[in-house]
């Protein structure tokens, strides 16, 4: 893939434009919102279907069960508020009445990992990815820049079962051409290489590409893919990947303990055990500050993944 900045955009703004994609196009769609209808860019949607809008206020458990119970009825409900309230406080509700029951609601997950910045940890959350996966039947996605986080919301549309879409608030670069498909548990090869794989999701797919250039005018050959859905995880690309390179970096905006990182060394430790280094976050909570400050001070930077890199082939 031909790596092109064709702007720049925040990741929640994505989800804004497909889900009045999708107002448009599929009738069934409805969206509900706990009083952050500007902060998850459903504005366009409240104001082109307001008969399919429902604000719900600071209720968030309240929101996540009415979402359950409009599935009955043949709705495909959105729902949408901050990553941390659409997990942390409202797990009960998604696995009980979510989850178990396998009803076809779309969690919308916006201000996900550090970069929701000068909010602070409160409102950070980087165990959502774990929790989240852990359910059974519950699809996770993390898509990388506006043009992806657009496709994966029209695309889980028509995915039948709950999804976990998570996305961001800062302005990123926009690479992901439009005219790629999103195919939900299919990662997309950003470009090729044979002496090490960055598996890469969310907001560090970019600074993973960063890393590459650098990496590549020190003479390495670097295999970049873009994992947007960590369940169901595509484990013929990455062992495939793997069985080329033969050593693994994994990059995510999220703890290290029950990340994409962890998921795809589980399935290296069953069918191919490889030296793995991961960049993610180490134990610790967030705090307040500027995204692309919190980012280099939680080793979340383009420059942690070089050394990771570099770590990693030592024991290859």
């Amino acid at each position: 893939m031909k790596i092109e900045i064709l702007g720049n955009s925040d990741t929640r703004s994505g989800f804004g434009a497909g889900l009045s994609y999708l107002g448009e196009i599929n009738p069934n769609v409805v969206a509900l919102c706990a009083d952050l209808t500007g902060s998850l860019k459903m504005n366009d949607f409240r104001d082109l279907y307001p008969e399919r809008f429902f604000q719900v206020g600071i209720a968030e458990a309240n929101m996540m069960g009415i979402a359950a119970g409009m599935t009955i009825g043949g709705k495909i409900p959105f729902t949408g508020t901050f990553a941390n309230f659409s997990t942390s406080r409202v797990y009960d509700q998604v696995r009980q009445s979510i989850a178990y029951s396998n009803k076809n609601v779309k969690i919308c997950a916006s201000h996900a990992g550090l970069t929701l910045g000068e909010d602070g940890a409160t409102h950070q959350v980087l165990e959502d990815i774990g929790m989240m996966k852990m359910l059974p039947g519950m699809t996770v996605i993390n898509p990388c820049d506006y043009n992806q986080t657009k496709a994966a919301t029209i695309a889980i549309a028509d995915h039948k079962g709950p999804v976990y879409l998570r996305f961001g608030r800062p302005k990123v670069p926009i690479f992901i051409p439009e005219n790629i498909p999103f195919e939900i548990g299919k990662a997309l090869t950003i470009q090729e290489g044979t002496d090490v794989t960055i598996f890469a999701t969310g907001h560090l797919v970019w600074e993973a590409v960063e890393a590459a250039k650098v990496l590549s005018n020190e003479g390495y050959s670097v295999e970049l893919i873009n994992i947007h859905t960590i369940k169901p995880l595509d484990n013929e690309s990455i062992l495939r990947s793997v069985a080329k390179t033969k050593c693994v970096v994994t990059a995510e905006e999220h703890q290290v303990a029950g990340g994409m990182g962890e998921s795809i060394s589980q399935l290296l430790a069953k069918n191919n055990p490889t030296p793995i280094e991961f960049v993610a976050v180490n134990d610790q909570f967030g705090e307040s500050g500027k995204p692309a400050d919190l980012m280099k001070k939680y080793g979340l930077h383009f420059t942690n993944i070089i050394d990771a890199v570099h770590r990693v082939l030592k024991r290859k």
